[in-house]
């Protein structure tokens, strides 16, 4: 399969000139729409979310990745394998926290024809480049990058912040459940948020947070918008406490 992770919303005609490249090379391979709404020209918090919604992908499926606001510059387009899965996009640290939890990680710099427009390199650099790394399963006429050169250091392995908004109102941060102290709590907004394990097991209108299905922490309101009710945004900070007994 394809999967596509991009910020270019649905509408307008970006995702379908994707497609395009992508059918008419590979009419028989599934190509997945995984989200296209990804924190638009944030690269850093769509980094923390790709690695949790592109969990589905397998070895030998590609990844197209792009949240990309310096695309024409001077940052490098990449190739990476992370255990055997495929991901293209932007070196701009799109890739990073892919990169940092891969068990063994390869990654590449491809090469931009001079045919290529400067502001659409999802269409005609990381389009193209999935369907040869689809077909063939290396990179051939790309030279290999420095093995850390994707990762930032400076960026923390999990991200103490909002880094989406779904369409009910759910903020799902930069935090993996698995590295939350048993115990935690959340604060957002000078707001207290207990654990719940789903929206059923907390009272009408209190806002909480749980695992999501992806492994991050969530935050929600039981049959209400919590972004709107909390005055959340892509961005906004959230607090950690260990409750003492």
């Amino acid at each position: 399969m394809i999967f596509l992770f991009t910020d270019f919303g649905h509408t307008g005609p970006y995702v379908g000139q994707v497609h395009a490249v992508l059918k008419r090379e590979l009419p028989a391979v599934p190509v997945i729409d995984l989200m296209h709404d990804a924190p638009a020209f944030d690269a850093q918090s769509a980094a923390y979310l790709l690695p949790a919604v592109a969990a589905q992908a397998r070895p030998g499926d590609v990844v197209m990745a792009v949240v990309d606001p310096g695309v024409g510059g001077a940052r490098a387009c990449a190739a990476l394998n992370a255990d055997g899965v495929w991901y293209v996009g932007p070196d701009n640290g799109l890739l990073s926290q892919v990169q940092r939890r891969a068990t063994r990680s390869d990654a590449f710099v491809l090469p931009v024809s001079a045919q290529a427009s400067a502001t659409f390199h999802g269409r005609d650099v990381f389009a193209p480049a999935a369907v040869h790394l689809l077909t063939q399963g290396r990179c051939e006429a790309s030279a290999p990058m420095p093995a850390m050169q994707l990762d930032r250091p400076d960026w923390p392995d999990d991200l103490a912040r909002i880094v989406y908004i779904d369409g009910y109102g759910n903020a799902f941060t930069g935090l993996r459940v698995t590295s939350l102290a048993q115990g935690t709590s959340l604060r957002v907004a000078e707001t207290a948020l207990p654990e719940y394990r789903t929206f059923g097991d907390a009272p009408a209108g209190r806002a909480f947070w749980y695992a999501n299905s992806s492994g991050m922490a969530e935050i929600a309101l039981n049959g209400a918008n919590a972004a709107k009710t909390l005055g959340l945004a892509v961005g906004t900070p959230v607090n950690l406490h260990r409750n003492v007994p």
